[in-house]
């Protein structure tokens, strides 16, 4: 018999809880992919949104696990504390914002997610079209936890999203 997989069963709590804010009017979901990467037999999964009113900014909550994870509970091989079985979640935002004040909006957007997301480590990206004198840059900012998750996050699956939510109300 099929038994999921840690990434499964948070793949299905990530998406119904997305979903479900897409279905109340909260949010907007505009992309999503869910691959198995047959190279490395790997998993991926990433659920895109925006807020209804704005579409300068967008989240995306990415999901994966690698082929050791994957194998060793399959296998039920035995972890240990250094190598726990388990996923990676990942929240991204993107903005755009004019290229002349990028510097400015990485600062304010570091803060606010400092105080949204505590002392998780941030990576923050700009990117632009060279030459291209009119168009805004991208602003990505990458919220990473450094960690793998298990299932015993299941529960503050919905509360991460509504993090998300918040951050991009403020951003």
């Amino acid at each position: 018999m099929f038994d999921p997989t840690i990434f499964d069963n948070l793949k299905v709590v990530v998406e119904g809880a997305v979903y479900d804010l897409d279905l109340c009017g909260e949010l907007q979901v505009v992309n999503r992919n869910d691959r198995v990467e047959l190279s490395t037999m790997s998993r991926y999964y990433a659920i895109k949104f925006t807020l209804p009113d704005r579409t300068d900014c967008s989240a995306e909550l990415r999901l994966w696990a690698e082929t050791k994870d994957l194998a060793g509970e399959i296998l039920e091989l035995d972890s240990t504390l250094a190598e726990i079985h388990g996923c990676h979640l990942q929240p991204v935002f993107y903005k755009y914002v004019n290229k002349d004040n990028a510097e400015l909006e990485c600062v304010a957007s570091e803060t606010l997610a400092h105080k949204i997301w505590g002392d998780a480590h941030l990576v923050q990206k700009i990117s632009y079209t060279y030459g291209d004198h009119n168009s805004n840059a991208l602003q990505e900012i990458t919220v990473s936890f450094r960690r793998k998750f298990g299932e015993e996050v299941i529960e503050d699956v919905p509360q991460m999203i509504e993090h998300m939510v918040m951050m991009l109300e403020r951003l």
